[in-house]
């Protein structure tokens, strides 16, 4: 491609990151969001569209004739429709494998924070029950619990996963990867129910499609230990929200650390919002944050547009 392309970013508010130029000649626009109401004008004669969350149909994509590629600023791509993407000739690239270690050491702060009780900690500190103690320290039943010598459960065996496995072993905990449910176990994998009933942390690390909606429900949330830690860390949709918000209120599961939900944002509530509860631990989908994290991130967005105008795509959504 020798001509000037238009690059268009519908929701740079959604990277907080500094993005080099690119390095080809084309006309850069770019808008902190965009409604579903605004993609079609401001794609009107694009190349390539950036979004982070921005939707694209069939019905959207008939009505951009000049777009050539979609370049995702995030690794999932629940908001595209790929195979209507494939059918009009538009190239679909993701980011790939470029937050596994930041997201890896956000699973462990809330798995820490989790069984070490840091809220309850924190919370008898504000009601000043180490002042009062007679005790030189200050401690409740039930005591916090350990990650040494646990089974930490991973259901999903990426990058993220193996981050998580990596790290799970570094505590000293009996790593466990999950097979997919209802599979015949692999050489070095564990049939799946067997991992929710035996894990004492359970980490969420695969994507979320059709396959894993709700792939945490009721049964398999009845299934977990009593004192069992659910980590997600991968998608809203894959946990059934309400059943693990009834579990942790009714004391049917130890705890639980949630870094995404089903709405994002969650304008209707949801039923994990429940800040009263001090077994759980909830982060409103920030776990990728850092500052080396989104100049990676940046850097592969760039790199990923230039490698298809180059002709030589790479990171392609299949």
């Amino acid at each position: 491609m020798s001509e000037k392309l238009k690059v268009v970013f519908l929701d740079r508010f959604a990277i907080r990151a500094q993005l080099r130029s690119l390095r080809f000649p084309h006309d850069w626009f770019e808008y902190p969001t965009t409604s579903p109401e605004q993609v079609i004008e401001r794609l009107q004669g694009a190349t390539i569209a950036i979004t982070n969350r921005v939707h694209f149909d069939a019905d959207i994509l008939k009505q951009l004739p000049d777009l050539r590629l979609i370049a995702m600023s995030a690794t999932g791509y629940e908001c595209i429709d790929i195979s209507v993407c494939r059918d009009a000739g538009v190239t679909v690239t993701n980011l790939r494998d470029w937050s596994s270690t930041f997201v890896a050491e956000h699973a462990f702060a809330m798995m820490l924070g989790v069984r070490r009780q840091l809220l309850v900690y924190r919370e008898l500190l504000a009601q000043g029950e180490w002042q009062r103690s007679h005790f030189y320290g200050v401690l409740k039943e039930p005591l916090p619990s350990d990650l040494y010598g646990c089974n930490l459960g991973i259901i999903g065996y990426g990058a993220l996963g193996e981050r998580i496995a990596h790290l799970g072993s570094a505590f000293g905990m009996n790593v466990m990867i999950a097979d997919r449910k209802g599979a015949a176990p692999r050489e070095r994998r564990v049939a799946f129910r067997e991992v929710v009933e035996t894990s004492d942390v359970l980490c969420i690390t695969c994507p979320f499609n059709e396959e894993t909606r709700n792939l945490i429900g009721r049964d398999e949330i009845a299934m977990m230990k009593p004192t069992a830690t659910l980590i997600n860390t991968a998608r809203g949709g894959i946990v059934d929200e309400q059943a693990l918000a009834d579990a942790l209120r009714e004391g049917r599961i130890g705890g639980a650390g949630v870094d995404v939900l089903a709405q994002e944002p969650p304008r209707n509530g949801n039923p994990l919002l429940d800040l009263s509860l001090p077994n759980l631990i909830v982060t409103p989908h920030m776990a990728f944050a850092s500052h080396h994290a989104l100049n990676v991130l940046a850097e592969q967005l760039m790199s990923n547009i230039e490698s298809f105008v180059a002709g030589h795509p790479k990171n392609v959504v299949s």
